[in-house]
């Protein structure tokens, strides 16, 4: 984590950009971002905007998540018009911090995963795996005027990771405790939790997607009441009661049982899972609301269900820290808290500790393209299962 190649005190901007598996929009963060020892770094969030994407746009993002439907032509296209989106984003983030792109070291961007395949596959005698996020960088470094890094998870897969997840590397430097071990939970589209035991080293940090985070509340709510795209603030699921034996049959799925490391995406838990979730629902005659709180509690259930089975006995935790869009369904957190104070593990959120839910994803793309530019390794080898530390991210000019 030494970060040899920077002066110390030294103080520059950078922009993160984040678009995620529920495909809501762009976020944008811009911080300032100065090492304030040999050891470490300190970020400041100085602007954030959200930049929703429009319908149209977010259909043709969804269409693509379809293999039958991404042909070669539909990718490369929403691949350029997103790098415009993002670049639009980036520029806007700038000006509501009151800065110029002059002022700006770097841009950060996640991209728009459309397929994500970390799994060895066989092809012609070599182990293959591969994964594809679109927002074409080169368009966003021609459109700010900024250097700007991309696509980072295909090198962390190029030696043998599964290229995510990717924000435990910056959770470390930004979160870790001597005295407390943390518990971050993001709750995108998919979940995910970063384990920081107390006082330790970067090699002892693991982390690992816990399954379905808003993505199949969302996906069933779409379904269900034509016209939301997703529950805003747990309306729908604080009116229904968890069928128990639903939630039971979909705690099967055999994702949860797989050793670590392990990610996961809409590959497995996007449309056909959700036809599978309504077909059974529908057969047993549930009302809307019913399933909408079952699935809102599959999500509570899964994390709870990977702290007992992954980290409870090798690091007991103290606090659960959750950020992501689910952090805002309070429906959704109280069934968390229900499963994990149990456990003697409290939980909290993002903004209950003075940082930003919405931004925190964005941020660490910032601070991955700050290490990326400064030729620093920027991934977890124990988290992603990679076979050592590599630079990741694409640089365009």
């Amino acid at each position: 984590m030494k970060r040899e190649t920077l002066d110390l005190h030294a103080s520059r901007y950078a922009v993160g950009l984040m678009s995620g598996t529920s495909v809501d929009g762009i976020d944008a963060a811009l911080v300032q971002i100065s090492d304030a020892s040999d050891e470490g770094v300190s970020v400041r969030l100085i602007a954030f905007e959200n930049t929703p994407y429009p319908a149209a746009v977010r259909q043709e993002i969804f269409d693509l998540f379809d293999p039958t439907k991404a042909t070669i032509d539909k990718v490369g296209c929403m691949n350029v018009l997103l790098g415009e989106l993002s670049a639009e984003a980036a520029l806007a983030v700038i000006k509501a911090a009151g800065l110029k792109p002059a002022d700006v070291a770097v841009v950060g961007s996640h991209g728009q995963t459309i397929y994500h395949a970390p799994e060895p596959e066989k092809r012609h005698g070599y182990d293959i795996r591969y994964t594809v996020q679109i927002g074409e960088g080169s368009v966003i470094a021609a459109r700010t005027g900024i250097p700007c890094v991309t696509d980072f998870r295909p090198a962390d897969m190029a030696v043998g990771g599964q290229g995510a997840p990717l924000v435990p590397f910056t959770e470390y430097l930004l979160y870790r405790e001597a005295n407390r071990t943390l518990l971050l939970q993001n709750i995108g589209g998919i979940g995910n939790m970063t384990v920081i035991p107390a006082g330790c080293p970067p090699e002892q940090v693991y982390a690992f997607d816990t399954g379905p985070g808003n993505m199949i509340i969302d996906g069933v709510v779409e379904r269900l009441y034509p016209g939301q795209t997703m529950d805003a603030g747990g309306a729908i699921a604080g009116r229904g009661t968890v069928d128990e034996e639903l939630l039971e049959l979909l705690t099967k799925e055999p994702y949860y049982s797989q050793p670590l490391p392990k990610s996961t995406g809409r590959e497995m838990f996007g449309s056909v899972y959700i036809d599978r979730v309504l077909d059974i629902a529908k057969r047993k005659g549930m009302k809307a609301e019913d399933v909408v709180a079952t699935v809102t509690m599959l999500t509570a259930w899964s994390i709870g269900d990977a702290y007992r089975r992954y980290v409870r006995d090798r690091a007991p935790a103290d606090v659960l820290i959750v950020g992501g869009g689910g952090s805002y369904n309070p429906v959704l957190v109280g069934f968390l808290r229900r499963v994990m104070e149990p456990m003697g593990v409290q939980v909290m959120t993002q903004e209950a500790i003075g940082h930003s839910s919405d931004a925190k994803e964005a941020v660490a793309f910032a601070l991955l393209a700050d290490y990326a530019m400064n030729r620093q390794p920027n991934n977890l080898p124990n988290v992603t299962g990679a076979a050592r530390p590599v630079i990741m991210g694409k640089i365009s000019y």
